[in-house]
């Protein structure tokens, strides 16, 4: 099948939506991200990119710990608010019930179904953005979104974002099982 050259600039589809969370000059504050993706198992990391000059990229360094709070769709609203204003400009989390669990300066959005409690692993500088790697310290989940104790992402019904044309999506039904469907293929292999 033909190809057609797009140039340079690409984005992976889809990105997950997600609220970070971390204390700058000494303030919660929050801001809606989705260049996010999980990283490693053991230890958990977390990859975070955020454009060097977010008040939340500036909190993170300052503290070495952040918050990534995962929104359902009856969020969307919400999360894109906290994407539209700046913390510098506006205290977004007068908005927001704030939780903590063992880290002080990772507030987390009591809103939000999951969050995942970080410590900044390592941070890569970038042209023009961070890229935060976050040791996972604890993972907070509601009863609602849990299937025999693991987040089931049907109850969670998270949303994600796409670019060009920057339009928020929620997940639809299920493919296949992973590392199973695939196996019919396996059974076509010449002997």
């Amino acid at each position: 099948m033909a190809k057609k050259n797009l140039g340079t600039s690409f984005n992976i589809y889809p990105m997950p939506v997600v609220i970070v969370g971390t204390m700058t000059d000494g303030r919660p504050n929050f801001m809606t991200a989705a260049w996010v993706t999980q990283l490693d198992f053991d230890p958990p990391l977390v990859g975070l990119a955020l454009g060097e000059e977010q008040h939340t990229a500036k909190g993170i360094l300052q503290s070495g710990q952040f918050s990534v709070n995962y929104p359902s769709v009856d969020q969307a609203i919400f999360a894109d608010y906290c994407g539209l204003v700046h913390g510098y400009e506006e205290d977004k989390s007068v908005h927001i019930d704030i939780f903590t669990g063992a880290l002080e300066a990772a507030p987390m959005v009591g809103q939000c179904p999951v969050t995942l409690e970080c410590t900044l692993y390592q941070t890569v500088e970038l042209p023009e953005v961070y890229f935060f790697i976050g040791e996972v310290k604890a993972v907070y989940a509601e009863d609602s979104v849990l299937t025999e104790d693991k987040i089931d992402p049907q109850k969670l019904r998270p949303f994600v974002l796409t670019m060009p044309g920057n339009t928020y999506w929620a997940l639809g039904d299920p493919v296949g099982k992973a590392w199973s469907i695939g196996k019919v293929l396996l059974a076509r292999r010449p002997q």
